[in-house]
């Protein structure tokens, strides 16, 4: 065979490689860009599927409330971290909050030997390579939840170049809890609660910045679900879009995999997904941090057993008040109040001792702890849900504020011969209402502003007693209102809630109904507003914002120093109307004491 036969065989038999590596490439980049195509639509529905970046977990740097020292009255140990890691609690933290004052820690409680554990605090040191760590006294110890199946654990802040991950020992059990959480949220941004409502779930959530008294776009916003292992390492298996968003709660619809078996939801971890800002693509939320865990406020225990709800009940929310709850929950069960709702706000007084006295007494008194500081607005919200399952009306109004009825008009002349109002007359005033005015939903009554009234110390037979002297013209007014006739934002600014369409207020006469409001009390009393003011939209006293606002006290600046004649302050019209009342209608015969006054002597 010539040479020129075998060059033609071998270009017969050898690959002709151009034209097929062409094919080839092509297919593969083809068939690469379509899988990425797929795979970019299949993460856009992120409804359905779990999935975590960096985008979504906003890391929290530790601000200098971490370095602050601790108080001086506390009492402080240093050990060596080795002293404690080999005898571990088998304790579950499962989440952790820096506020300004103190660090919050959420602990299992299923995991608790003991109900009622002391806890010490324990801080490790920011600095590399030392072990040395610090124990601190708990600031208090609570149960909280459904069943009060977690406890809430108050710890002093970090001392100086000591981290805010705290842990905890047990005084009655040896060892650390282990190390199961390291996360610490900010108050500045976290969901803290949710429940469900319905076929919904109402989140409250700090960090949205929303303005207050009006609804925002709900369309920015979005409700994620962590199920089982998805709830790890922050991701969320389930998400759905939010119906409603007003202030600091959003509303979201269940998943269909909830809705078909509600009991399942609780305990659940759910959190809220944001648009972060007009650039962000399409869908991409900011995934902020949680502690929110749903819960179902139809399974809590009660004593009304039936089907038939409180005709009137009354919800509050409180710090320190111990000694002013009493007189208060007495005088207004008098007036017919059925149900209390006590929402606690890191109080640390004697509260919950006075509220399980008034329980053995068959007032039907129970404390919620509320441990998030500044949301009076989103814990009546939270309250205005629980307890639409037990009552027709509830009463939003502080412990020193009192209903009075003083009946002055013609009309009335039959009812001022016998001296004061029938007892139940509150609770008959609501009822009488929810019979011949179906379409109102909300009772307005005017508030009267009492002055010290000329004393230098708490009256010892009480505040409706003790203070006659009020102003003249009536400031604000608060609200009774139907919780099964609210917007479903639950919209409120602590006076009055938003009404679903086809509803509307009553604003009721002074000759009616007033509430005595006793505001400006001994200067003792008075001074520990100053602390911190509940509500989120009203500046806490020390703040230099809105000093002519009727929120404030007319001519007192920012310190807790006595302004000079206090005692004389706010002292316009003697108003002796709800004294004579209570003198006349709540004093033993025998000894002349009040009601409140038997549990002091």
């Amino acid at each position: 065979m010539d040479s020129s036969d075998h060059r033609k065989r071998k270009r017969i038999f050898r690959p002709s490689t151009y034209p097929y590596s062409l094919v080839y490439v092509f297919t593969v980049r083809s068939f690469v860009l379509c899988f990425s195509f797929l795979i970019f639509l299949f993460l856009l529905s992120y409804h359905s599927i779990p999935f975590t970046s960096s985008v979504f977990r906003p890391v929290l740097v530790v601000s200098s409330l971490s370095l602050l020292s601790s108080s001086s009255d506390l009492y402080s140990t240093s050990h060596s971290f080795q002293d404690f890691s080999s005898s571990l609690l088998d304790l579950t933290i499962e989440g952790r909050v820096l506020f300004p004052d103190h660090v919050l820690l959420m602990v299992n409680k299923n995991d608790l030997a003991v109900k009622d554990t002391d806890f010490e605090c324990v801080y490790g040191s920011n600095i590399e390579g030392d072990g040395v760590v610090v124990k601190e006294k708990a600031f208090s110890v609570d149960v909280y939840g459904e069943s009060e199946s977690g406890v809430l654990v108050r710890c002093p802040l970090p001392p100086a170049n000591y981290s805010a991950v705290v842990n905890l020992r047990s005084f009655r059990r040896s060892g650390v809890m282990k190390k199961h959480n390291q996360t610490v949220n900010s108050w500045e941004n976290v969901a803290y609660a949710a429940t469900l409502d319905g076929n919904t779930v109402v989140v409250f959530v700090k960090g949205l910045n929303l303005r207050p008294d009006r609804e925002s776009d709900s369309r920015q916003f979005s409700c994620h679900f962590g199920l089982g292992s998805f709830e790890k390492d922050g991701r969320y298996a389930l998400g759905t879009k939010a119906i409603t968003a007003a202030q600091e709660v959003v509303r979201c619809s269940v998943p269909l995999s909830i809705v078909k078996s509600p009991e399942k939801a609780r305990g659940i971890r759910v959190t809220i997904g944001m648009l972060p800002h007009i650039h962000a693509k399409a869908n991409e939320h900011v995934f902020l941090p949680s502690v929110a865990k749903i819960s179902d406020l139809k399974y809590e225990k009660r004593k009304n057993v039936g089907n038939v709800k409180y005709d009137l009940c009354v919800c509050t929310m409180v710090w320190n008040q111990a000694s002013a709850l009493r007189e208060w929950i007495t005088y207004h069960s008098w007036l017919g109040v059925e149900r209390w709702f006590i929402y606690d706000n890191n109080s640390d007084d004697n509260i919950k001792d006075v509220i399980e006295e008034l329980e053995t007494e068959n007032y039907n008194v129970t404390r919620h702890v509320w441990p998030w500081i500044k949301t009076q607005e989103a814990g009546f919200s939270h309250c205005a849900l629980r307890a639409k399952q037990e009552c027709s009306w509830v009463s939003f109004m502080d412990v020193d504020e009192y209903f009075y009825f003083p009946y002055s008009t013609p009309g009335h002349q039959s009812l001022r011969s016998r001296g004061y109002a029938g007892q139940h007359s509150l609770r008959s005033l609501v009822a009488n209402l929810s019979s011949s005015s179906p379409r109102i939903a909300e009772i307005r009554t005017t508030c009267h502003s009492f002055g010290p009234s000329g004393l230098n110390s708490a009256p010892s037979q009480g505040i409706t007693v003790g203070y006659t002297c009020r102003l003249k013209s009536p400031e604000r007014h608060k609200s009774i209102i139907r919780p099964d006739a609210l917007d479903t934002t639950l919209l409120n600014v602590v006076h009055h809630f938003h009404l679903r369409k086809g509803f509307r207020y009553m604003n009721l006469p002074q000759s009616t109904a007033v509430i005595n409001h006793y505001k400006y009390q001994v200067w003792e009393v008075f001074r520990a507003k100053f602390f911190r003011r509940v509500a989120t939209y009203v500046a806490d006293w020390q703040n230099n914002q809105n000093e002519g606002s009727r929120d404030r006290a007319p001519g007192l600046g920012t310190e807790a120093i006595e302004p000079p004649n206090w005692p004389l302050q706010f002292c316009e019209v003697w108003d002796t109307g709800l004294r004579d009342f209570v003198l006349s209608n709540f004093a033993d015969l025998s000894t002349g004491l009040l009601p409140w006054e038997k549990s002091s002597v």
